[in-house]
């Protein structure tokens, strides 16, 4: 192995924004972290969403626009099928002479 390129290998005190914090090993002294064991969802059973930069709202936001098309796709083909129910119906009405 070369020397002298490795990091210095120290102890470090991690700590969450929840406010729990622990010590171990790493090349930095001290690390500040988001979410831990103690407040991820997964472990504590809430229903939470961890929204890291807007994610969440971003992904809704979109999901809220295909959902509008698809909305207005569904109106404009029931309208077409009414319209086609009709014209069938006066098309027959024609034929019988009514």
């Amino acid at each position: 192995m070369k020397t002298d390129i490795h990091p210095e290998y120290v102890d470090a005190v991690i700590t969450c924004s929840c406010g729990n914090s622990w010590t171990t090993r790493s090349t930095k002294a001290e690390m500040r972290i988001e979410v831990c064991s103690d407040c991820h969802p997964f472990f504590t059973g809430e229903q939470r969403i961890v929204d890291t930069a807007g994610r969440v709202e971003r992904f809704r936001r979109r999901y809220a626009k295909t959902e509008q098309r698809q909305r207005e796709q569904a109106e404009r083909e029931a309208r077409a099928q009414t319209q086609r129910a009709a014209t069938q119906t006066d098309d027959k009405a024609d034929e019988t002479g009514e």
